[in-house]
């Protein structure tokens, strides 16, 4: 008999506890022929704007050591061709969707909210104010409790969806920035989007990024993403969505029992594109071999002493 692996997301129920991380996985579409989208926990589609973006200009994308830099700059078809285009094909998978956004204004967030609001399929937005490669916004409002705040509760009162919260851990306390979003409304967060950096050509002696930096993902940042992502759980009460260097399903476990409710895979996408299948398998081949009836069996069990 299979274990259960079924977790909810607030109102939002999972099939499984997997998802993809907004910015890897497009709109899923690209992915199609490669898996089936259905037996996804959730989508993450790449982050929408009210107006189409360029970007920024290449090189975009810079290969590190345990992982990859990124500068892309949030280019997107904009939220009005995403509905128009791109969820006819999303509104035939079963898996529930989120609609990543961001703004340069708390305005933009409150419209965005608004215009997803009525779109059908989508289950909730992940709102981006975390983004550390764009020169305008993202960051600004992720670094700061009352922006944050602020932010939030626009979108929450624009929004009768799920609120997800993606955080940055370019922050002195994420616990403060979680507690504040927490209070404006989320209904869940996720944690941690990428961890600013950069990379130079020692020949050239020039960035290797156009943008000069970018976002590290990839497994250089999971002890980091483990350790905010149990900082944050043990201090807010709404679920908390790890995200950070999963690669495989003995990663994706392990931030299931540092409080994760649930996951997302972002870089092991670029690698394979059945890589969320394959964690969904291993995490199944995990609990039987534990003889574990369910996934929430794990879910915020680390076994520590905290004085």
């Amino acid at each position: 008999m299979k274990p259960g692996m079924n977790v909810e997301l607030g109102a939002v129920r999972l099939k499984n506890p997997v998802m993809t991380a907004s910015g890897t996985f497009g709109y899923a579409a690209e992915f199609d022929e490669f898996m089936d989208l259905n037996r996804l926990g959730a989508i993450i589609v790449k982050g929408l704007s009210l107006e189409p973006a360029n970007g920024n200009p290449p090189p975009r994308i810079v290969e590190t050591a345990c992982g990859m830099l990124n500068a892309i700059g949030l280019e997107n078809v904009g939220v009005t061709a995403f509905i128009e285009e791109k969820l006819p094909f999303l509104n035939k998978i079963s898996a529930p969707l989120f609609a990543n956004i961001y703004g340069k204004t708390i305005e933009e967030y409150a419209q965005l909210a608004a215009r997803l609001d009525d779109a059908p399929k989508v289950a909730g937005v992940e709102v981006n104010i975390s983004c550390p490669n764009v020169k305008s916004g993202g960051m600004a409002f992720g670094a700061d409790p009352s922006v944050a705040y602020a932010v939030v509760k626009a979108v929450r009162e624009h929004t009768s969806r799920h609120v997800m919260v993606k955080l940055s851990p370019n922050v002195s306390d994420i616990e403060a920035i979680a507690a504040s979003a927490e209070d404006a409304g989320a209904d869940s967060l996720s944690v941690i989007n990428t961890i600013t950096g950069m990379a130079i050509d020692a020949t050239t002696r020039r960035p290797k990024l156009a943008n000069i930096t970018g976002g590290l993902s990839g497994p250089a940042i999971k002890p980091v993403a483990l350790r905010m992502v149990w900082q944050v759980a043990r201090r807010v009460t709404i679920p908390v969505v790890g995200v950070g260097g999963i690669m495989n399903a003995t990663d994706a476990v392990e931030f299931l029992i540092a409080g994760a409710t649930a996951v997302q895979v972002g870089t092991a996408n670029f690698i394979n594109p059945r890589s969320t299948l394959e964690i969904i398998d291993g995490i199944e081949r995990y609990l039987l071999a534990r003889q574990l009836k369910d996934v929430r069996e794990i879910i915020g069990s680390l076994d520590v002493d905290v004085q």
